[in-house]
């Protein structure tokens, strides 16, 4: 159905035309995307984004973070999902993982799928669990972590909005 591929310089056109889809449905958030969102220049992101995921060139303000586009059958960028290997002060609310799917792509299954695949690439490497937050009011995503083996931890407010902390359990 999909598979998760590290941003790369081939996926630069791709990538823009995947950001700007958000920008036009009136979005200009696109969570798990490592701040896709807030950057004019792909270049300088994914030099980020790949320092990012390496202990030895990570930036000393963030947390080793694997980032990968989800690609379907015809390589269109469908969704982007990132991997939080630990969690930091600023994280622990946020969670091991964010992901967003692109507007177009929404209900066809993908960020259940993505969801899926990162819980694999976390469980090999290493983590052995892995939590997640979620907006009460986003009920799609919600739907995402519990078809995915979520289990409610505990809840917090984010900017005057309640929300709840998920847990995947992965040497299960």
């Amino acid at each position: 159905m999909i598979k998760l591929i590290r941003p790369n310089e081939t996926l630069k056109d791709k990538a823009i035309e995947f950001k700007q889809e958000f920008f036009s449905h009136n979005e200009n958030v696109i969570n798990g995307s490592e701040l896709l969102d807030q950057t004019d220049d792909y270049d300088k992101w994914l030099d980020s984004v790949t320092a990012n995921a390496d202990p030895k060139t990570v930036d000393p303000n963030w947390v080793v973070t694997d980032t990968f586009f989800a690609l379907d059958e015809s390589e269109r960028i469908v969704g982007i999902i990132d991997l939080r290997h630990t969690l930091n002060d600023f994280l622990k609310d946020f969670g091991n993982s964010g992901y967003s799917v692109r507007p177009s792509e929404r209900k066809k299954g993908y960020a259940t799928e993505m969801l899926r695949q990162i819980l694999i690439t976390a469980k090999e490497a290493g983590l052995s669990e892995l939590h997640l937050s979620v907006e009460r009011t986003n009920e799609p995503s919600i739907k995402t972590i519990k078809n995915n083996g979520g289990v409610y931890e505990r809840s917090f407010e984010f900017e005057n909005e309640p929300a709840d902390v998920y847990r995947f359990d992965l040497n299960r």
